[in-house]
């Protein structure tokens, strides 16, 4: 948004729900798929699919001996490819997938089942598999006994008195919600609890040379240690933080547009590495610190909502940092960094600004930045339903759909969500239907607005319109990270 009247938005993906059944080698109804094997059974679901990707997850069922470790194989029959995958790990040479087991998932009993998911990329077709086989044996149905029968039943493993400890992660849980993320931005930890790559990169002063930071471990916190030596006895300043999503939507320095930033060429500054240090689980790691004048952007995204398509997004700020300027954002925007009319936003924004919206007491509130417009709900100005918040460690939350959004919002550190709007979009000309444009925007407005403050650690934009359960979950998810 403008300093002056400019808001905008972020859109969203709409995730298709497919079931497709292979029964007998007929397709029939949902994109669910069933092959049975020898000694085993894999069922295939299509979770969600979406311009040019997919969402799926694979169950086994071991209907033969006992396994202390599996790999499942396939082949892609279109040129898919997997972009993304918890609760395994995978190699893919051409159509040929290989997906083997993690370390608290490789056995599983007789009767026994285990499970995993991916998000993939596709060209317009997206079959069924039409053969699995698990540890080289090809899955038909049958059960093929490896010792002869005896009168007497073998002992039996009691089954574990604890659970194998869980990886899911926000963008795990939103995907299965059937809305997965297609953006995912964090300084601080993994958002799938399979992501081993780089979180973010720094680039030094004394010598201009950049390293990408990653997590500790796959799904886990960032290595701060790693930013921590690099950095020693010099400036350091954040250069990209990367989309974890596999949809190459990073964030780098925001160019100029309706409003020129304060660097060189017009562009934004980028964020000094080190000012917003935090922990997260009792490890440290780094938010990103916007002052006046920082601003990051991607103008040219891959599968962000556009138009009136449905989306989520969520960030988690420092509810303490935030002035009244213009516009501490992070969401959907124009792909110009101009502002280009009513509705061609859809962003989260977190500030007490009241020129273009306000909502009870003096803020700061969680606001929607569609463009023109600060909305607190439906009404152009005041919504007294939309508190002041101000946690430390803030969850803010805003999601909208054809003539439907909502803002939600809560404590990062403990408890659930709070709805503060749920219902039509506001009573304005221009934001029914949705103009949004699919640019990614951080700490600053659509049309590069860049007077505002304000830290980040996370956040993500999804494909469809999350439920409130899914987002309930990634709340627990979030409360549970340990942000202190």
């Amino acid at each position: 948004m403008k300093r002056g009247n400019v808001w905008r938005r972020l859109p969203g993906l709409v995730a298709a729900l497919a079931t497709l059944v292979l029964v007998g080698g007929g397709l029939v109804g949902t994109r669910l798929a069933t092959a049975a094997a020898a000694g085993c059974q894999v069922t295939y679901a299509v979770s969600s699919e979406w311009p040019g990707g997919f969402g799926a997850n694979v169950t086994i069922t071991d209907l033969g001996d006992p396994v202390s470790s599996w790999r499942l194989t396939w082949s892609f029959g279109a040129g898919q490819t997997i972009t993304q995958l918890w609760n395994g790990s995978y190699t893919q040479s051409g159509a040929q997938v290989t997906v083997t087991n993690v370390s608290y998932n490789g056995s599983i009993p007789t009767g026994g089942s285990t499970s995993f998911g991916f998000n993939g990329a596709s060209n317009g077709s997206n079959p069924m598999p039409t053969s699995f086989a698990l540890n080289g044996t090809t899955c038909t149905g049958g059960v093929t006994p490896t010792t002869p029968p005896t009168s007497t039943p073998p002992p039996t493993t009691p089954p574990p008195t604890t659970p194998p400890p869980s990886t899911q992660q926000p963008c795990d849980i939103y995907a299965a919600g059937g809305t997965p993320c297609v953006a995912a931005h964090s300084t601080t930890r993994a958002l799938y609890g399979a992501y081993n790559g780089p979180l973010y990169q720094v680039r030094r002063g004394s010598d201009n040379t950049t390293r990408d930071i990653g997590p500790l471990a796959p799904g886990g916190v960032a290595n701060a240690a790693a930013q921590d030596s690099f950095c020693a006895g010099t400036t350091c300043l954040i250069t990209i933080i990367y989309d974890q999503s596999g949809r190459g939507n990073k964030l780098t320095q925001a160019p100029p547009g309706g409003f020129s930033g304060p660097a060189p060429g017009g562009y934004d500054n980028l964020a000094d590495a080190t000012l917003a240090p935090t922990t997260v689980g009792g490890h440290k790691a780094y938010g990103v610190y916007v002052a006046p004048g920082t601003g990051y952007r991607n103008n040219s995204t891959n599968g962000i909502a556009k138009g009136d398509q449905p989306e989520g997004m969520y960030a988690i700020l420092d509810g303490t940092h935030y002035n009244g300027g213009c516009c501490f954002d992070y969401g959907n925007a124009e792909t110009n960094s101009r502002d280009n009319g009513n509705g061609t936003m859809e962003a989260i924004y977190f500030g007490n600004n009241k020129v273009w919206g306000y909502g009870a007491g003096n803020g700061p509130w969680i606001m929607a930045d569609l463009e023109n417009g600060l909305f607190s709900g439906v009404n152009q100005k005041y919504n007294a339903n939309d508190p002041s918040i101000s946690h430390r460690y803030l969850t803010a939350i805003v999601k909208g759909e054809p003539n439907h959004w909502a803002i939600r919002g809560g404590n990062a550190q403990s408890g659930g969500l709070s709805t503060f709007y749920n219902g039509v979009r506001p009573n304005v000309p221009g934001y029914n239907p949705m103009k949004k444009e699919g640019a990614i925007i951080l700490g600053i407005g659509g049309d590069n607005s860049h007077g505002a403050r304000g830290t980040f650690y996370e956040g993500v934009m999804t494909s469809g319109y999350p439920s409130d359960a899914t987002e309930n979950a990634v709340q627990a998810n979030i409360t549970a990270a340990g942000y202190r």
